[in-house]
């Protein structure tokens, strides 16, 4: 195994990213054969050093707990079909139109927020497109099904079955929380709102890689079913709407997926093979699980966005492929 080669990818994109701390571990057979940080909290002259126990800013990495509400949701009949359409949640609203729970979890529902208002972009399932707007109507449709928030499910159902105690959404700053160096984006906010529908979630790389050991383990730990291998089976696997045109991204609830054939540009590296799933947040925080190789692999930033010249395509690809070419 070759890890000293994902480490140096790693301190590459830290170095691209113009960023102050970072951390990558790898697991392989459910063994953690990588943990390595590097860099500092912020920019303060006495920044705290980052460890094991720096909760990084996940962006859309938090995906995978939202996608979590979703499938539990769908699992246990609070909602009836991934193909339900929205208007049997939430009214009939024209713009909803043939809207459904899949097109929402696989970025093929055409909404998009403008002017605060929900506009239609293009016909469900025609085309793809990353809208956030799909994270909060589906807070809602769950809100409204379940009585629960999202963040009760996850912190009920996930934090505390497997006793994860460094993840969660944070509505105020705490010692352990990375600095996030957002430079002015304008992407970027804060919120003291934790009920799972905000971008405001973080986790120890260890936490976020010990998830990804419970979804390549198929909701076991030590031997036990701690959570039903249904809904790891709906989040982990195709469900992108089979009228989707094939070169656009695949995925699960969330997560992308790499199809049998790949025919377009995706966030997994076309090294990877069938079956591997990925989420990658906005900090260039990201969470890849190879099933057929038995890896997890994480990695973690502190850049909000990344500057001019930046192609986070290419360096995610690059990440996926040296973690597969190195421990395989």
């Amino acid at each position: 195994m070759h890890t000293q080669n994902i480490i140096i990818q790693v301190q590459k994109t830290f170095s691209a990213l113009d960023c102050t701390g970072g951390g990558v571990i790898i697991k392989k057979r459910g063994q953690t054969i990588l943990e390595e940080y590097f860099g500092v909290h912020g920019q303060q002259k006495k920044a705290k050093k980052v460890g094991p126990h720096t909760l990084f800013h996940l962006a859309s990495v938090r995906k995978t707990y939202v996608g979590f509400a979703v499938a539990y949701a769908i699992y246990h009949n609070y909602i009836a079909s991934i193909d339900d359409r929205l208007s049997d949640y939430l009214g009939h609203t024209s713009i909803f139109g043939s809207v459904t729970i899949r097109h929402l979890v696989t970025h093929t529902h055409g909404l998009r927020w403008q002017n605060e208002k929900i506009m239609k972009e293009f016909i469900a399932g025609s085309n793809w497109a990353y809208r956030d707007v799909n994270v909060d109507i589906l807070a809602q449709v769950i809100f409204n099904t379940t009585g629960k928030t999202i963040a009760e499910i996850v912190n009920e159902e996930v934090f505390q079955a497997l006793s994860f105690t460094e993840t969660n959404w944070f509505g105020e700053k705490i010692e352990n929380l990375i600095e996030v160096d957002h430079k002015n984006h304008p992407f970027w906010y804060e919120s003291e709102v934790c009920d799972g529908s905000k971008m405001n979630m973080y986790s120890s790389l260890s936490e976020l890689a010990s998830w990804g050991q419970v979804l390549l383990d198929k909701g076991q730990v030590n031997g036990k079913q701690v959570i039903p291998i249904e809904i790891i089976q709906l989040l982990t696997t195709i469900q992108s709407p089979n009228n989707k045109p094939k070169h656009l991204p695949t995925n699960g609830v969330f997560w992308f997926v790499q199809p049998q054939v790949i025919e377009g540009v995706t966030e997994l590296s076309p090294l990877l093979p069938e079956g591997s799933f990925q989420l990658l947040g906005y900090t260039s925080v990201a969470l890849l699980v190879i099933p057929t190789e038995n890896i997890v692999a994480v990695r973690g930033f502190n850049s909000f966005g990344s500057l001019q010249g930046f192609d986070y395509i290419q360096d995610i690809h690059e990440f996926g492929s040296m973690v597969y070419q190195s421990i395989r």
